[in-house]
C-alpha cells in the first residue's frame, strides 16, 4: 500500500479508530498486528525476511546480555578471590564470546541484505570483466524479490544489537515488543532509522486520546501529502522527461533537470517523513525528526548534518567510530604520525575512516556504480573542504566578509548547487550518461531553451508551473518560519477562523491540485528503492 493510496488512507483511519477504542494494554499488540498486515499486503513472501531478522537479532541480543550479566555476577561473587590478571583474562574471554554472537548476527543479516540487493549487480560486473577478457560465457541473472524497507529495518535492528553489545541499552525481553520495534509500519517505507532507546519510550506506552496530539499528527500528515502530491508528483513528469531522452534533453535542460530533481527529492522524502511522523503522532508515538532545513546549509558538511539525520547518525556511530578507533587504524595513526609530518598526513586516518563510511553510504543507497561514485564524490568534497579550512580562515581574517548576509547567501547557493550536481548521479543509470550530461552543460550551448518556450514541452502546463512556483514559495516560507519555532504552534495560537482557513485551505489544495486521478499515477516514494 502506498502512502498516497486510498487503501492506505482507509487502513490508517481504521487503525486510528481501533487504537483508541481497544483497551490501552492492547494498543501495542494492535500496532504489531497492523504492521504485519501492512507487510503481508506488500508481499507475503517478504515476511520470511523480516521475521528472520527479528528472530536472529532478538536471540543474539538476549545471548549477549545474558553473557554480560553472568560476567558481572561472577566477578561480583569472586571479587576477593580473583587476581587482577585473572579478572582481565576472564573479561576478555567473555567479551570474545559476545563479539562472536554480534559478528555472526551482523554477517547473517547484512548478508541477507547483500544477497537480495546486490547479487545481480555483482553478476553484471563479473560479466563485464569476462567480456573484457574475451570470454564468451556470461552468468545468468537471478530473480530475487527486494523486500519492502529491508535496508531500513536491517539497519535499525543492527543498531539495536550493537547498542546491546556496547551496554548502552538493555535487550528487550518480550519478543513481540521487539518485533513491533523492527516492523513498525510507518517507518518501513523510508525511515527514519530509529534507535530502540528513543522509540521504545513511547511505542509501548499506553496512550489516552489527546485532541491536540491527534490534530497535530493529522496536520503533519496533511503537510506531507501537500509536499508529495502537489509538488513532488507534479514535477516528476518533467524530471522523467529530461532523464528519459538524453539525445534530446542535454545542456541547459540538465540544469533544469538538476534543479527540478532536487526539489522533487526534497518534497518527496521530507513529505514521506512528515506522513510517517504524523501517523505516529496521532497515536502518541514520538519519532525523531529526519531533516533540519538542509537547503539552508552553508557547506556540504553542514548539509549532511541536516539531511537524512538518522542515516548519517547511524553511519557515524556504527561505522565511522568503530573503524576510526579499531586496532589496525590506531596502529596506522601511530605509524603515520611517527614517520610523516603535515596536516594531511595527520588527518589521513580520519579521512580513511570517512572513506569507508561514504563508500558504504553509496552502496547502501543502491546497487549501482552511480551511487558508489556519488558517495565517493561526497567524501572527496568533504576531505578537500576540511584540508582547506586553514586557507579559509586566513581569507576571512583578512577580508572580513564571513559574517555578512550576502556571503551567507552565497554559501547557501554554492552548497545548494553542489548538492544539485551530486544528485544527478541519482538520476541516470549509467556513469557514462551522468558524466556526459554534466559535460553537455558546457558544450551544448542551447541556453535559449530556458526562455523560448521549450520548457513547456516537458509534460508540464503553465498551470503546473504556477502551482509549483506557489508550492515552492510555501516550502520556503515555512522553512524560514521554523527558525523561530514550530509553525503548528504558531498557527494554533491564532483565532479559530484563521486556523480553519489555513488547514482547510491546505486540505483543498491537496484535494484539488494533487497529481492524482485520471491520467495520473501516484508515484512510489523515491527512497522506497533504497
Amino acid at each position: 500500500m502506498l502512502f498516497t493510496s486510498y487503501e492506505f488512507l482507509g487502513f490508517t483511519a481504521a487503525l486510528f479508530l481501533a487504537y483508541y477504542c481497544v483497551p490501552k494494554k492492547c494498543q501495542w499488540p494492535l500496532l504489531l498486528a497492523a504492521s504485519y498486515i501492512f507487510y503481508f499486503i506488500a508481499g507475503p513472501d517478504y515476511l520470511i525476511y523480516i521475521l528472520a531478522t527479528t528472530a536472529t537479532t532478538y536471540g543474539a541480543a538476549r545471548l549477549i546480555e545474558q553473557n554480560a550479566d553472568r560476567q558481572s555476577a561472577y566477578l561480583k561473587e569472586y571479587k576477593a578471590e580473583l587476581t587482577k590478571e585473572e579478572k582481565k583474562d576472564y573479561k576478555e574471554g567473555q567479551k570474545r564470546i559476545r563479539l562472536r554472537w554480534l559478528v555472526v548476527c551482523l554477517l547473517l543479516n547484512t548478508g541477507i541484505l547483500a544477497v537480495v540487493k546486490y547479487t545481480n549487480f555483482m553478476i553484471a560486473n563479473i560479466n563485464d570483466v569476462l567480456a573484457a577478457f574475451g570470454g564468451n560465457r556470461q552468468l545468468s541473472f537471478v530473480t530475487l524479490a527486494l523486500p519492502l524497507g529491508i535496508s531500513f529495518y536491517t539497519f535499525q535492528a543492527m543498531g539495536y544489537l550493537i547498542d546491546v553489545y556496547r551496554g548502552t541499552i538493555r535487550a528487550e525481553k518480550q519478543f513481540f515488543r521487539f518485533a513491533l520495534f523492527v516492523s513498525f509500519f510507518p517507518q518501513l517505507i523510508q525511515g527514519p532509522i530509529s534507535r530502540f532507546g528513543d522509540l521504545s519510550e513511547s511505542l509501548f506506552e499506553r496512550h489516552a486520546f489527546n485532541g491536540k496530539t491527534v490534530c497535530y499528527g493529522l496536520q503533519r500528515m496533511l503537510w506531507g501529502y501537500f509536499k508529495k502530491m502537489v509538488i513532488a508528483d507534479r514535477i516528476l513528469a518533467a524530471v522523467t522527461t529530461i532523464i528519459g531522452d538524453t539525445g534530446t534533453y542535454h545542456g541547459a535542460y540538465i540544469l533544469v533537470g538538476m534543479l527540478f530533481y532536487t526539489l522533487e527529492l526534497y518534497a518527496d522524502f521530507t513529505g514521506g517523513i512528515d506522513i510517517t511522523i504524523g501517523i505516529a503522532e496521532v497515536m502518541g508515538i514520538r519519532i525523531q525528526e529526519n531533516f533540519n532545513r538542509p537547503y539552508f546549509s552553508k557547506s556540504l558538511k553542514e548539509y549532511w548534518r541536516r539531511w537524512h539525520i538518522s542515516m548519517c547518525a547511524w553511519f557515524r556511530d556504527y561505522v565511522f567510530y568503530p573503524v576510526s578507533s579499531s586496532g589496525p587504524m590506531q596502529k596506522f595513526t601511530k605509524f603515520t604520525r611517527k614517520r610523516f609530518k603535515g596536516a594531511l598526513v595527520r588527518h589521513l586516518p580520519v579521512h580513511l575512516s570517512s572513506f569507508v563510511v561514504w563508500l558504504a553510504t553509496g552502496v547502501w543507497h543502491g546497487a549501482s556504480w552511480n551511487f558508489i561514485v556519488w558517495g565517493l564524490l561526497n567524501w572527496a568534497v568533504l576531505v578537500v573542504s576540511e584540508e582547506l579550512e586553514p586557507l579559509y580562515a586566513r581569507f576571512h581574517k583578512r577580508f572580513l566578509v564571513g559574517k555578512s548576509r550576502s556571503y551567507r547567501i552565497f554559501q547557501m547557493g554554492r552548497t545548494f548547487l553542489l548538492v544539485c550536481v551530486l544528485n544527478l548521479f541519482d538520476c541516470y543509470h549509467a556513469l557514462s550518461d551522468t558524466f556526459g550530461m554534466l559535460a553537455s552543460l558546457f558544450t551544448s550551448g542551447n541556453w535559449q531553451v530556458l526562455w523560448d518556450g521549450s520548457l513547456m514541452n516537458l509534460g508540464l502546463s503553465g498551470l503546473d508551473y504556477g502551482i509549483l512556483a506557489v508550492g515552492t514559495l510555501m516550502l520556503l516560507l515555512v522553512s524560514l518560519s521554523q527558525r523561530s519555532g514550530s509553525v503548528r504552534d504558531k498557527i494554533a495560537a491564532k483565532p479559530y477562523a484563521v486556523r480553519f482557513c489555513v488547514w482547510y485551505g491546505l486540505f483543498l489544495i491537496v484535494l484539488l491540485m494533487g497529481a492524482y486521478g485520471i491520467g495520473y499515477d501516484a508515484s512510489q516514494f523515491i527512497y522506497n528503492q533504497f
